[in-house]
């Protein structure tokens, strides 16, 4: 069973509840692999997300990051015998542009591993995202992205909610009318396993330009 999380970004470690399914779903603990979102900068190895893991007593064999040093061939291998894949948070630009300089995208959805993202790499794992400078990145015009597509939906993850949540009800509004968009601040996750989708934290659906705070289901 696929299985998938979407992750804001957390101040210090996962909430308990997030803990408790996260070592239920993550039995096999061979080798976690994650992406970088710098793909450039070779000596950034995910040190927080690990860290979130460790303090949730997730551990594994083999630690792996995948970036520019990594040969082509040799990081699709990596993934493909995976236990777990960790897109990393940071930049979802390069990080996307590295998925498709890669060709990463689909050695991903082919692989039994779960994925998990946090903030950037919840961006990417999902299959639209909207790249505007409303939303706080260092762009002139507004474009769509083209996220792996794990699920049928796209993301706003690690977002100010409480002091724009207007702005961004308008912003995302028409590719709501696209998909369904979860909106998400700090401290969150959503869960997709299998065709379940579970909510921790403050999240909101975004569906046909209608904004609703959903009930948490861990």
């Amino acid at each position: 069973m696929k299985t998938h999380y979407y992750l804001g970004w957390f101040n210090h470690f996962f909430p308990e509840k997030l803990v408790k399914v996260l070592q239920e779903d993550i039995t096999d603990r061979k080798s976690l692999v994650m992406i970088s979102s710098n793909p450039s900068l070779y000596d950034e190895i995910g040190s927080t997300e690990r860290s979130w893991l460790d303090q949730a007593s997730i551990t594994f064999e083999e630690y792996h990051v995948i970036n520019y040093r990594v040969q082509k061939e040799e990081a699709k291998t990596l993934i493909q015998h995976a236990s777990v894949i960790f897109l990393l948070g940071g930049n979802p630009m390069n990080q996307n542009k590295f998925l498709v300089d890669y060709e990463l995208s689909e050695a991903i959805k082919r692989s039994g591993a779960i994925v998990m993202g946090a903030s950037a790499g919840a961006f990417n794992m999902s299959a639209k995202w909207l790249c505007s400078e409303k939303l706080g990145f260092d762009v002139e015009t507004s474009s769509i992205y083209e996220g792996i597509g794990l699920d049928d939906f796209s993301i706003l993850s690690h977002f100010d909610l409480e002091n724009n949540m207007t702005l961004v009800q308008n912003e995302l509004s028409p590719l709501s009318e696209e998909m369904d968009v979860y909106v998400s601040n700090k401290d969150c996750a959503v869960r997709v396993k299998g065709d379940k989708i579970d909510i921790v934290g403050d999240v909101f659906l975004l569906s046909h330009s209608t904004m609703q705070k959903l009930d948490e289901t861990l």
